[in-house]
């Protein structure tokens, strides 16, 4: 859906003096934003006590904004070094920090198992070898095989990489508890931008009857089950939102049922990371070419390294032209300058007929944006800004530049002779 109107006014009038200071592209984020849909994820599920949302930090990994989500008493889903290292950069340690990896090396789970450590949330039973240490508390993450995901971003479950499937569940817990863990939590993630609630509330009483038949055959307690993330936006105007309350009452009374049989709930965690900031970013672009052929393009001067959903997914990101909001419409597409066809932010689009020198407000982009940035063509990935709760509007994250992109060919010389 197009950005709030709250968004809206707080940016839009100021939009041609931040261009004008900061350049373009950028993307932008809204901290006020951000910070009331957090307040409005812990009110929804303030009746399942224990609720803690472990923002997934591949979404925005920028410590500016991992510093708000902090604030508003989050922890952090990490599932790579470089996401450790940002999240106890701004003070996770511990149970903050939720360990999500996959293919992942010794050495990696002795890193994040130092520093205070974290809750390890294992991909697979053969991790546990790699474990240097016993940590007191485990989670596994369950893949159940077929069901159904919502969308094409993350496949089919039977298909997917993640996960330890059903027949080797229970094993995997015996051997941790063999190896002398003594604490226990669940996890599984299934779905991407879901907006459905009720399959939300299915996959909760999914993991809350696996952990009674785990804990009765096994003799252990659940701390938490975690359901994952995939909360989904409205990215089209036409699509209904996801009715966020409605979850919150769905699953607290499952929890409630859950406690009312087995004398106890385990508490409900969540890793949201498209929910909480995906609506309050957006990316500005400018008008630099008009192109007419078979089809009429417009060149902006951000390309799909700077918003890669598009291109990869087919993604619709909704497109307004400031300024030009009551103008006559025209269909085009929106490209950037990669010499892939693919690097379109919009395809066939109604727009407003648009002008060199245009400003283009491409929306939604607070999550997998600017964090699935890549360089090929050499194109470089924008700056980033924060406009603040007080109206003032930083740059929290600068736009790479040439001598980036080369740092990596400059090194220490190396090598070796093989064979004769």
């Amino acid at each position: 859906m197009p950005m709030s109107s709250s968004f809206k006014a707080r940016l839009f009038p100021h939009l041609p003096d931040i261009a004008e200071h900061f350049g373009t592209p950028f993307h932008i984020y809204d901290e006020t934003g951000i910070r009331e849909t957090a307040a409005s994820l812990k009110q929804a599920f303030a009746s399942s006590p224990g609720f803690r949302e472990y923002f997934a930090v591949k979404a925005l990994p920028n410590p500016h904004i991992l510093t708000i989500l902090r604030d508003c008493g989050f922890g952090f889903d990490c599932s790579s070094m470089p996401e450790l290292a940002l999240s106890r950069g701004v003070g996770a340690r511990g149970q903050d920090i939720m360990f999500t990896s996959n293919n992942t090396t010794p050495e990696e789970f002795t890193i994040a198992t130092a520093e205070g450590g974290c809750i390890l949330n294992l991909d697979d039973i053969s991790h546990l070898q790699h474990l240097s240490t016993v940590p007191n508390l485990i989670s596994f993450r369950y893949n159940p095989g077929a069901r159904r995901t919502g969308n094409a971003i993350i496949g089919k479950p039977e298909e997917a990489k993640f996960g330890v499937d059903h027949d080797h569940i229970l094993s995997a817990y015996r051997a941790a508890q063999a190896m002398g863990v003594s604490r226990f939590g669940l996890h599984t993630m299934l779905v991407s931008n879901e907006r459905d609630y009720r399959y939300m509330g299915q996959t909760a009483e999914m993991l809350l009857e696996l952990a009674a038949w785990l804990s009765q055959a096994l003799n252990i307690t659940f701390e938490f089950i975690n359901i994952g993330g995939g909360l989904g936006i409205p990215y089209k105007p036409q699509d209904a939102p996801l009715n966020i309350v409605s979850l919150g009452r769905d699953i607290g009374e499952r929890f409630a049922a859950f406690a009312g049989t087995h004398g106890a709930a385990p508490k409900l965690y969540m890793e949201s990371g498209r929910y909480v900031t995906g609506p309050h970013g957006a990316l500005v672009a400018r008008v630099i070419n008009r192109k007419e052929t078979y089809r009429t393009y417009i060149g902006v001067d951000a390309s799909m390294s700077a918003l890669m959903r598009p291109g990869m997914y087919g993604a619709y990101h909704h497109i307004e032209v400031l300024g030009k909001e009551s103008s006559p419409l025209e269909t085009v597409d929106v490209t950037g300058a990669l010499c892939e066809n693919n690097d379109k932010f919009a395809i066939q689009r109604d727009l407003p007929r648009t002008d060199t020198g245009d400003l283009l407000i491409v929306q939604d982009t607070g999550a997998h944006g600017h964090a699935m940035g890549f360089n090929y063509n050499g194109r470089l990935r924008p700056q980033e800004l924060l406009l603040g709760m007080d109206g003032r509007v930083s740059r929290i994250r600068r736009a790479e530049t040439l001598a980036d992109y080369l740092a990596t060919l400059h090194f220490e010389a190396d090598g070796m002779v093989v064979g004769n």
